[in-house]
């Protein structure tokens, strides 16, 4: 059976302890910062692992060392943990999604294998999260042997392991940013726009999360294309002015702004649909000269 230190016993940190418990491996030590989220998770583990402050690194010694801090800690713990003897033929991994391994140099240099593991599943709560890895993506990247041994980790929570380039890492966390955080975002300015039609914030949201919810559906039968709906799958320039023209009367800039630059990128893909150069040209014009208006 590998041990595991989890440095960081956050909601990461913790559903990791808790599906690592589950799934054959030893939680040996918990490094923290908030003693009482260490001891809730520690309570719940199969064994009662070593519940350890950030400043006795030196106690650290198992197999597979996890770093599941925010990403601007990363850097000291690696440091930290260059300084102590005894452990340097260990796993480093770090969860971070815009890290690259290149952060953990400093623990390289004295002979620890370093890598990144990093779980495309959000997670707002360690209990509930620890069943959140079963079906989930996991970008890994890393040393050759890090590699190797961070899918057979991932395979074992059966998620599903895929390989990063080290030199793109922000570039594919930016992508999980914008499918999911910038998602959120979205799905806000558009409940906004019906606060703007009289309709209350909450109420908006349960309008629009089972259109949303059907659209997702769609997304795992059909390409992108093919899933693409309404206005601009149909092109219907009508629509389109009548959108811009109530926006520009009853919204707000930013509003507009968002509608119009994804309007854009919809009109590659009602282009793959089939939809008339004729009408895609004419849709492009209209928004050309709203954002024009705008000064986009």
């Amino acid at each position: 059976m590998q041990t595991v230190s989890i440095i960081g016993v956050g909601r990461v940190g913790g559903a990791l302890a808790l599906a690592l418990d589950q799934n054959g491996y030893e939680i040996k030590n918990l490094i923290f910062h908030n003693p009482e989220k260490a001891k809730n998770i520690s309570d719940l583990l199969g064994n009662e692992p070593q519940i350890i402050s950030f400043d006795d690194f030196e106690k650290i010694n198992t197999d597979i060392i996890l770093i599941t801090t925010q990403d601007y800690e990363i850097k000291n713990v690696s440091k930290k943990l260059s300084e102590i003897s005894g452990n340097e033929n260990a796993f480093v991994f770090h969860t971070s999604g815009s890290l690259s391994s290149k952060i953990l140099n400093d623990i390289k240099q004295v002979g620890y294998n370093i890598g990144s593991i990093h779980p495309l599943v959000s997670i707002s709560n360690s209990i509930k999260g620890q069943n959140r890895f079963a079906g989930a993506y996991f970008g890994v990247e890393g040393d050759k042997e890090a590699i190797t041994l961070a899918k057979q980790i991932v395979n074992d929570l059966s998620g599903i392991p895929f390989s990063i380039d080290t030199e793109n890492k922000a570039l594919y966390h930016a992508s999980a940013v914008t499918a999911c955080g910038h998602l959120v975002t979205l799905l806000n300015i558009a409940t906004e726009m019906l606060q703007s039609s009289g309709i209350e914030k909450q109420t908006g949201k349960e309008i629009l999360l089972p259109l949303v919810k059907s659209t997702i559906n769609n997304l795992e039968n059909q390409t992108f294309a093919e899933s693409l709906t309404g206005t601009f799958a149909r092109g219907d320039v009508e629509t389109l002015e009548r959108h811009i023209e109530n926006l520009e009367k009853n919204g707000n800039n930013e509003q507009t702004k968002i509608y119009l630059q994804l309007g854009e990128s919809s009109l590659k893909l009602a282009k793959e649909q089939g939809v008339s150069q004729e009408r895609l040209d004419k849709m492009a014009k209209k928004i050309s000269l709203a954002k024009k208006n705008l000064k986009c």
